[in-house]
């Protein structure tokens, strides 16, 4: 139509803005930081800053300065540091580059032959970009390897090869027979062991230091002993108890957790060392289902409480030997009252045993 009026241009400078967000706003980067795991938010960022095993980052360290990093094979123990170090590796190798020459994979991805063929071996077989004189040697991280089939294992042993003067491999695992001999022969082999207490009571004082938490002395000798040399168990056992109870004290720690306490253990050990079958079992029972707690825990506690016992060495292992199987038996769900009723024959024979002995 000619006597139509021509369009009017659109507005854009008054056209109202889109809502930045919809339903709950985002969170600051501060908040982010705050509300972030503290395993990740006190990772370490260096290897100045891992907590220990000195000796082999020092030695990686070393191996990295001389630019003779070989592939890695680091083994051992949840929270001992193995994947901490090896970023901690790329970070001072890489700086802003990391982000571009390091493939982290681990058991949340595919492992199958698929993603070596593919994926790992795509990125292995690019060529890197460097400013310097040199190409740079790229990385490839595959965390918890013990996961991968067996023919991925067989396929990365021919990346491994193919591309050895491009890339480097480090592998991570607890448990190092599930990494086939070919693999491990192509690598570096380090083990991580489980952290000292006093690693884990000096890296929790300086978190407990920085969040200004308030932590008694017996709050954190539990942190330390639940952990069992797990940094990642403690820190996540610290957090977790810090949001159920301001205080963090021995008894709040192992209320957060569901562990039987050591008073718990001690009363439970004199009942089934002293009382008869009926009594303890009523007893056990009532402490069970009054706290909470597991059999499987009480069986565990107990047996290290055994430890400390004073009786002869053929009642002991005995005793042990049948706990072991109480604690097998639980693992494919059997009934607890029938467990418990083993757990409490086991000590009546074991007390008759030590009483025969005396005689």
């Amino acid at each position: 139509m000619a006597g139509a009026a021509a369009a009017a241009p659109m507005d854009i400078d008054g056209a109202a803005a889109p809502p930045a967000f919809k339903g709950k706003a985002p969170l600051s980067a501060a908040a982010a930081v705050k509300s972030s795991p503290w395993v990740e938010k006190y990772r370490p960022q260096s290897l100045a800053d891992v907590a220990a095993h000195r000796d082999i980052v020092d030695t990686i360290d070393r191996l990295t300065d001389e630019n003779r990093l070989p592939h890695l094979l680091l083994y051992g123990p949840p929270g001992t540091g193995k994947t901490s170090t090896i970023l901690a590796v790329a970070r001072k190798i890489y700086g802003a580059q990391y982000g571009n020459m390091i493939l982290e994979l681990n058991a949340s991805d595919e492992r199958g032959i698929g993603v070596v063929r593919q994926q790992i071996q795509d990125f292995a077989s690019a060529h890197s970009l460097s400013f310097g004189a040199k190409p740079a040697v790229k990385l490839v991280l595959l965390d918890e390897a013990d996961a991968m089939t067996k023919d991925a294992q067989f396929a990365l042993r021919r990346v491994i090869e193919k591309y050895t003067r491009s890339t480097r491999f480090a592998l991570i695992c607890n448990h190092v027979n599930k990494i086939i001999p070919a693999l491990q022969s192509r690598c570096t082999r380090f083990r991580f062991a489980p952290l000292d207490g006093s690693h884990v009571t000096e890296r929790l004082r300086h978190i407990i230091k920085s969040e200004g938490l308030d932590v008694d002395e017996g709050g954190l000798t539990a942190l330390v002993r639940l952990s069992n040399g797990d940094m990642r168990k403690s820190l996540n056992i610290l957090q977790s108890t810090h949001m159920a109870s301001q205080q963090i004290t021995e008894e709040a720690v192992y209320l957060c957790t569901g562990n039987p306490m050591p008073k718990d253990i001690e009363q439970i050990a004199f009942w089934l060392l002293n009382e008869p079958f009926s009594t303890s079992f009523k007893h056990i029972a009532d402490m069970k289902m009054r706290k909470g707690l597991a059999l499987i825990d009480i069986i565990r506690e107990v047996t290290m409480f055994v430890f400390k016992i004073k009786m002869p060495s053929n009642v002991r292992v005995k005793l042990i030997n049948d706990l072991a199987d109480i604690e097998y038996r639980l693992t494919f769900a059997c009934n607890d009252k029938l467990q418990l009723g083993a757990l409490i024959s086991t000590f009546t024979t074991a007390r008759t045993a030590m009483v025969a002995a005396a005689d």
